[in-house]
């Protein structure tokens, strides 16, 4: 195993590893580069096992096919270059916290053959911001038969199902009353509804493109199943009926109350003993962090592998570690719950820290992160944007849904693009967007 040395001289730029280029993670790696590697006053160094970003809320457009994941992926490369950082690729299976190192595992190609061998990577301050994935909580055939939608690659094998379903229901002779084909969104979050919304659009969109033996209301049947008593259980109740309201005006059939205990081939059962026959399964339900984070050289995490920190973000066991993100445990304060895995959230502690640690190399105290909730926006494709806006705007909250909403959440998007590559290159690839929209069909269907 290839090392970097972990002796440090005095003379020496301080080193900070920041591991995992999700929302916060770039953000803080682009922020400090600014501000330290430019400077020289530190060694900023982002570590993520793929070679590009594109930012998680967008998964559910690319799944869709409203979005193509390679016209608004950014190269880390090219970002460490632009940001004074640098760039290693590889992903996190260990710690070594006495030597103050990361270890990374093998990178392979396609082919299985080496790319980069298992490594060490020195550090004098660590950032781990490695993110979330599905939680499937050990639901028999939840890995074999449904996509989890964790990633791009993941959200491009759904959208190549869904074409090819689309073109098999095109193709084959269907008599009047014949069973449609189904797709079948396990969990009633932000992210299955937005998918149900989107696929709806997609569906609608692609029957108009010269398929005249398919039909997006009389083939394909959308169907989301809830364990709560509602969607969108952790957000306002006006914000979820009016989402459901939305969805069943579009023909989504929605399944609350409903905990599933099987994913099969044929489809998914619930414990009532309802099963919905089904062509296409995602599994949206909870979050968690990787079990390996369980293994960092004792690092205390909680029951969903999360880290727990201290409100300056550093690991309960270790001063020189810190975790944002979804992969971080952050109390908000006594009978408060911790801080939600939101990309609010973790733009927010990049901001932070990034002035934090920028503070501790001038001997200044760390800073204390305190939540500010800017309220909760859910898209729901063509047809509607509904949420509610909270904190500085006004007492309690303010129900928003429309336009309003949609061009709120095209804002957000927009903050995370100002935030990594700055406001005038977000104009440039603004404009870029518009003039795509003009030339490009509607949805991709390659």
């Amino acid at each position: 195993m290839s090392s970097v040395p972990a002796a440090n001289p005095a003379s020496a730029p301080h080193r900070i590893a920041i591991v995992g280029g999700g929302a916060g993670g770039l953000e803080l790696a682009v922020r400090l580069g600014k501000k330290l590697g430019r400077r020289g006053k530190a060694e900023i160094m982002l570590i993520d096992a793929s070679r590009t970003h594109l930012w998680k809320p967008l998964l559910h457009q690319v799944a869709a096919g409203t979005l193509d994941s390679h016209a608004d992926e950014l190269e880390y490369l090219a970002l460490a270059k632009a940001n004074h950082f640098t760039f290693r690729l590889g992903r996190m299976d260990g710690l070594d916290r006495a030597r103050k190192e990361i270890l990374l595992a093998p990178t392979h190609d396609p082919d299985g053959e080496e790319i980069l061998p298992r490594r060490a990577i020195a550090y004098d301050t660590l950032v781990i911001a490695i993110g979330s994935q599905t939680n499937d909580f050990g639901t028999p055939g939840a890995q074999e038969n449904a996509i989890m939608l964790d990633s791009p690659d993941a959200a491009e094998l759904f959208h190549d199902k869904l074409i090819n379903t689309c073109l098999r229901a095109q193709a084959r002779s269907r008599h009047p009353g014949e069973g449609r084909f189904t797709v079948t969104i396990i969990g009633g979050g932000a992210t299955g509804v937005e998918l149900s919304a989107e696929l709806h659009m997609t569906a609608r969109i692609l029957s108009s493109y010269g398929l005249g033996n398919f039909d997006a209301q009389r083939d394909l049947k959308i169907a989301i199943v809830e364990a709560a008593p509602r969607l969108l259980q952790v957000l306002p109740e006006r914000l979820s009926a009016a989402v459901s309201h939305e969805l069943t005006n579009l023909d989504i059939d929605v399944h609350t109350g409903e905990r599933v205990v099987e994913v099969t081939r044929e489809g998914v059962k619930m414990a009532s003993g309802k099963f919905i026959p089904s062509s296409i399964v995602v599994w949206a339900a909870g979050v968690k962090v990787p079990d390996y984070v369980r293994q960092l050289d004792g690092l205390e995490t909680n029951r969903i592998n999360q880290l727990v920190v201290h409100k300056t973000l550093q690991t309960s066991r270790d001063p020189a570690i810190f975790a944002l993100g979804d992969c971080a445990a952050i109390p908000q304060g006594e009978g408060l719950p911790a801080v939600p895995p939101r990309a609010q959230s973790a733009h927010q502690e990049a901001g932070m820290l990034a002035r934090s640690l920028i503070r501790q190399l001038d001997g200044k105290p760390l800073l204390e992160f305190k939540y500010r909730d800017r309220g909760s926006l859910v898209s729901l494709g063509d047809s509607s944007t509904v949420g509610s806006l909270m904190g500085a705007l006004a007492r309690g909250s303010v129900f928003i849904e429309g336009t309003i909403a949609r061009w709120m959440y095209w804002a957000l998007h927009k903050q995370h693009q100002i935030a990594v590559i700055g406001w005038f290159r977000t104009w440039l690839a603004t404009w870029a967007e518009t003039l795509d929209w003009v030339r490009n069909p509607r949805i991709k269907l390659h």
